[in-house]
């Protein structure tokens, strides 16, 4: 029994493994996903086999409870909650690990090895600080919170002593056995998850729900070692690794410090800059029909994706409008930063979920260099993304932070709803250039409207 189920536990791993590489193109995402589930079930059968006498009414019970959750919310889950949605995932993985390795503790009749106190010390911390931190992150990308950065005197110092208090109770666990520091470790870093992340504004949540994947893999496979179950070590240790990677990537797109992530509160400094409206200012507007006539006779468009769309789940007519432009010649490609949508690949998905071919579908790296030629750049529900103070204004919270140079481009078009401002709370200059024609109005139907303005 014992070498079949090392057999299908890495059976189990493999296929999560290949999951992970199944994930990172829309392309092969779906065959992922099935990869996942497929190891997860293996996973959960072999588990059932080596328990020794399992409680099932507990444990059949919680995943049927939760299965019937999972689905339900992704049956029900709006492409623009997705974002919260994970950050709320993230937080249920450091609560189980919090809650396991304190079973753990005060399991009687069980002494732990040196090695595994330590485990079930990086672990619980881990978990513990995932949790919170993934709450207040879930709290800020709902609007529930206040995407405003709190920061505060000290708080630098603060985390400081929070983290080597937690630190010491560890190690007062460690020579003792003292369930109650081994408590108060964890009381610790619950509250240091807070402290970490609500001196982080809402334009950085994006990193920080990557941030976060990784710290919920890390807190699994420290489980997983106390546990002595193999698969949830690697699982744990390949969504880690992988959301590291993913951090670093998006830190790299933010001009972020993976180190300032690390200690948390990140971009505050910057952000007391300033980068606020200095008054009135003047835009042109047009319709819908003239932004239309002039993406019709252009001879090449680029889209520029944003929370707006996704909002006004717009998606699907804007590829109906692009496969028109197609078919009157004009070359159509859709441009996508790496934090658009407040969560890495969500206008991806957003897209993908909209049957736009991949190769339509270009990286900001991959298509910045074309914006200086292009006729038209059609920005819909996008704002700090395409926003130049992110090059020039030392003041500004984003400054420094790569964007889509849209401001190049021959002819500038903004749908938005009004002119307010973006996530970050700040105003564009690219909405005041004399290139640039605001379409105002909810983006699916202003985007219905370019396609009636097309086709007649």
């Amino acid at each position: 029994m014992q070498n079949l189920s090392a057999v299908l536990y890495l059976i189990s791993a493999v296929l999560f493994i290949l999951s992970l590489k199944g994930l990172s193109s829309p392309a092969s995402s779906r065959k992922g996903n099935t990869y996942g589930m497929i190891g997860m079930l293996i996973a959960v059968a072999t588990t059932f086999m080596v328990l020794d006498k399992p409680v099932l009414l507990l444990i059949v019970g919680a995943i049927a409870a939760g299965a019937a959750i999972g689905a339900f919310k992704a049956k029900t889950v709006e492409m623009t909650h997705m974002p919260e949605l994970v950050a709320a995932m993230h937080s249920l993985v450091g609560l189980s690990a919090v809650l396991i390795a304190v079973a753990a503790i005060f399991h009687t009749g069980v002494e732990h090895s040196p090695v595994q106190k330590i485990e079930l010390f990086i672990g619980a911390f881990i978990g513990a600080i995932t949790f919170t931190a993934s709450v207040i992150a879930y709290g800020k990308l709902s609007g529930k919170f206040g995407a405003k950065a709190l920061n505060f005197s000290g708080q630098h110092l603060l985390n400081l002593v929070m983290a080597l208090a937690m630190v010491g109770f560890g190690a007062v666990y460690f020579f003792t056995d003292s369930h109650a520091a081994f408590l108060v470790m964890v009381a610790i870093a619950l509250v240091l998850g807070v402290t970490l992340i609500v001196p982080i504004g809402g334009a950085d949540m994006p990193v920080v729900v990557s941030m976060l994947n990784s710290y919920s893999g890390w807190a699994a496979a420290g489980i997983g070692f106390t546990l002595n179950n193999p698969v949830l070590i690697i699982a744990g240790a390949c969504v880690g690794a992988s959301g590291a990677i993913l951090s670093y990537i998006m830190c790299k797109a933010m001009n972020r410090s993976i180190v300032s992530v690390l200690l948390g509160g990140f971009g505050a400094e910057v952000a007391a800059g300033g980068g606020g409206d200095s008054g009135p200012k003047n835009y042109k507007s047009g319709s819908a029909e003239d932004a239309g006539f002039l993406m019709a006779n252009a001879d090449s468009v680029v889209i520029v994706p944003g929370y707006g769309l996704a909002v006004s789940r717009a998606q699907h007519a804007l590829q109906e409008f692009a496969e028109l432009l197609h078919e009157k010649g004009v070359k159509v490609r859709y441009a996508i930063h790496p934090v658009a949508g407040r969560m890495p690949g969500h206008m991806n998905v957003l897209l993908a979920e909209a049957e736009v071919p991949y190769d339509q579908v270009l990286e900001m790296e991959e298509i910045n260099s074309d914006f200086a030629d292009t006729d038209v750049v059609l920005v819909i529900g996008a704002n700090d993304v395409v926003n130049p103070a992110a090059l020039k204004d030392k003041s500004s919270s984003i400054y420094g932070m790569p964007i889509l140079e849209a401001h190049k481009a021959r002819t500038i078009i903004v749908v938005k709803r009004s002119m307010s401002v973006g996530y970050a709370g700040l105003d564009n200059e690219l909405f005041y250039m004399d290139k640039t024609m605001m379409v105002f109005g909810d983006a699916k139907k202003v985007v219905e409207d370019l396609v009636k303005s097309v086709v007649h």
